[in-house]
């Protein structure tokens, strides 16, 4: 039976290590502050805001949320996204999306100042990320999360098939390129599948390490799952309790159940990737405030 990836467990000494950095910054006069611009009232949005908001709390990092109606249009969210680029004050800056449908996503998305965008979202970040990022580079944040879990778990990825199921701008193809990069925590061989692809399982049983990142409940069988092979569970799921007791139970894009006897590891759902994410957010802010401090000593 398989290992749990503990995401919380891993997250949480992360965002101790965090803490001390943040910490110098604050000891040498420099708060480092993230501003996260929140429109409309979706109700997922508004729970992953609270819990960056804890998360910067406890490592020491100001946050902000700006909080929009949902009405609002791109007009009014790209002033404010200008007023927060020229603060300097405000070291890392995000949008929340999904955005309301009047608002055009791509535009917001370029407005955000490169020097800023923590979400490593903006073409030039992603274009850094392709060429091959350094250590003072944004990295794509459920991404790095994923490769922390494989290292800090035991499960370098170097060396091993890695096949991703998912080829989404923000999960699976940042986290193919880090794979695909050089050093122990890439050198990774990797096949990027998706809900499209004939045949999935003859691709998902040849993996070392398997990540799902698709977006549909349960896709990943016990039967696609190579024994002894490292499972990821990226997915998050609502989907109808079976037992009544409540209107809804969250669960991945691998079915726990059937994986978990196979897997030599596996990451669960809720409690994997997740909080990985968040504490990858809070490295990024200190980077932000790191290459703001430098810029301005030169």
């Amino acid at each position: 039976m398989a290992q749990l990836i503990d995401g919380k467990a891993i997250a949480a000494a992360i965002r101790t290590e965090t803490a001390a950095e943040s910490a110098a910054f604050r000891s040498a006069g420099v708060t480092p502050k993230l501003a996260v611009i929140l429109v409309g009232d979706d109700p997922a949005s508004g729970q992953y805001v609270r819990n960056k908001e804890k998360a910067c709390a406890e490592a020491g990092i100001v946050s902000e949320t700006i909080r929009l109606p949902g009405s609002s249009d791109t007009a009014a969210l790209l002033d404010r996204i200008r007023l927060l680029n020229e603060d300097p004050a405000v070291h890392g800056l995000l949008v929340q999306v999904p955005l309301p449908k009047q608002i055009d996503e791509a535009a917001v998305l370029l407005a955000v100042s490169p020097e800023k965008d923590v979400d490593c979202f903006h073409p030039l970040n992603v274009g850094r990320l392709i060429a091959g990022f350094d250590a003072d580079s944004f990295v794509p944040c459920t991404p790095a999360g994923i490769v922390e879990m494989l290292m800090r778990s035991g499960n370098p990825p170097a060396g091993k098939r890695v096949v991703i199921v998912g080829r989404s701008a923000i999960v699976g193809k940042p986290l193919a390129l880090l794979l695909m990069g050089k050093g122990p925590s890439a050198d990774a061989t990797v096949t990027v599948c998706h809900t499209r692809t004939p045949d999935l399982a003859v691709f998902t049983r040849t993996a070392d390490i398997l990540v799902a990142a698709a977006g549909r409940p349960e896709m990943i069988r016990g039967d696609m799952v190579r024994s002894g092979a490292v499972v990821i569970d990226v997915g998050t799921n609502r989907v109808p309790d079976p037992t009544g007791a409540k209107p809804y139970r969250w669960v991945g894009d691998v079915c726990f159940d059937e994986v978990f006897p196979k897997a030599s590891h596996i990451s669960p759902v809720p409690g994997g990737v997740g909080p990985m994410t968040i504490a990858m957010l809070l490295r990024n802010t200190l980077t932000a405030c790191r290459r703001h401090e430098r810029s301005r000593s030169t």
